[in-house]
C-alpha cells in the first residue's frame, strides 16, 4: 500500500471541498445556517491532513519492525522513526532528491524501498558505499581489504525460539554496534535474485565478493544469517532511499525499550 500516495489524494480531494467552501460556498451561507455534511466530514478534515502529509514527507514517519532481519538492534515489534530529511529533501510520492544534504554513512541503519519490489519497505545497515569492495567471506567482513573489528561478546538469547546466538560488537567507521552470527548455518549465499549489477559479485561456498557501483549501497542485517540483503538482491540505489531510523518510540512487549536505538 503506497500510504504517500493515498495521503496526496486525500489533501487534494479534502483541499478542494475546502477552497470551495472557503472562498464559494461560505458566502452564500445563511449566517446561522449550520455546515452541511460533506464541510464537516470533508473540507474540514484538510488542515488535518495535510499537516500529516507534510510531517511524514519531510520531517519523520514511524515504521514496525516486521521481521528479525536486525537483531539485535531492532527487535521484532519495534516501533521506530525514520528521519526523512537526513539524505536530502525529496518529493513524496515521486520520491526524487530535489536538495543534497547529507550522504548516508558506514553503520546508519536505513529504511529505503526493496530494489526488487519499490512497494516494500525495508530496514537494514549501511555497509558499503559506492566505490567500495565488500567481501563477507567465512561470515568475516571485509572492506577495500580492511577485516572490520569484530569483538565477542555475551551470547544472545532469542526468547521466542530459546536459542543462542554468538554475538559480536561491529565496528562500522564511528559505530559501534551488535551483531549476530550463527555457526551452524552455512557461509554460501543461497537464493540469489537476478538484479542490476549482478556482474558486480562473485559468489562462492564461502560467502561473496561485491564491488559497490556508483550512486548504490551495500546493505546488510545485523543478524548475518538470517537476513536477505544485499548478499541476496543485490544494491540499493540513491533514489530508493526513503531516510535513517533513530529512535524506538514503542514497542508493546517490552516498553523498556522506548529510545533504546538511536
Amino acid at each position: 500500500m503506497n500510504f504517500a500516495l493515498i495521503l496526496f489524494l486525500l489533501c487534494i480531494a479534502t483541499g478542494a471541498l475546502w477552497t470551495a467552501d472557503k472562498y464559494v460556498f461560505r458566502k452564500r451561507r445563511p449566517a446561522d445556517a449550520g455546515e452541511p455534511l460533506w464541510v464537516e466530514y470533508g473540507a474540514s478534515f484538510f488542515p488535518v491532513i495535510l499537516a500529516v502529509f507534510m510531517l511524514r514527507s519531510f520531517l519523520v514517519e514511524p515504521y514496525k519492525i516486521p521481521s528479525g532481519s536486525m537483531i539485535p538492534t531492532l527487535l521484532v515489534g519495534d516501533f521506530i522513526l525514520v528521519n526523512k530529511y537526513t539524505y536530502g529533501i525529496r518529493l513524496p510520492v515521486l520520491n526524487r532528491k530535489v536538495m543534497e544534504i547529507n550522504n548516508p554513512q558506514r553503520g546508519d541503519v536505513m529504511v529505503f524501498r526493496w530494489p526488487v519490489d519499490p512497494s516494500i519497505d525495508y530496514i537494514k545497515r549501511v555497509v558499503g558505499l559506492p566505490g567500495d569492495k565488500i567481501a563477507y567471506i567465512d561470515k568475516r567482513l571485509t572492506i577495500n581489504g580492511v577485516e572490520v573489528s569484530q569483538q565477542k561478546t555475551d551470547d544472545f538469547l532469542d526468547k521466542d525460539k530459546l536459542y543462542y546466538t554468538a554475538r559480536y560488537t561491529e565496528q562500522l567507521g564511528s559505530v559501534s554496534h551488535s551483531i549476530l552470527i550463527d555457526k551452524e548455518a552455512p557461509a554460501f549465499i543461497s537464493q540469489i535474485f537476478a538484479s542490476p549489477y549482478r556482474d558486480k559479485c562473485n559468489y562462492n561456498n564461502r560467502g561473496v565478493v561485491c564491488e559497490v557501483p556508483p550512486g548504490h549501497y551495500f546493505m546488510m542485517g545485523d543478524n548475518r544469517d538470517n537476513s536477505q540483503d544485499s548478499r541476496y538482491w543485490g544494491f540499493v540505489p540513491d533514489e530508493n532511499i526513503v531516510g535513517r531510523a533513530f529512535f524506538i518510540w514503542f514497542n508493546f512487549s517490552d516498553l523498556k525499550r522506548i529510545g533504546s536505538f538511536k
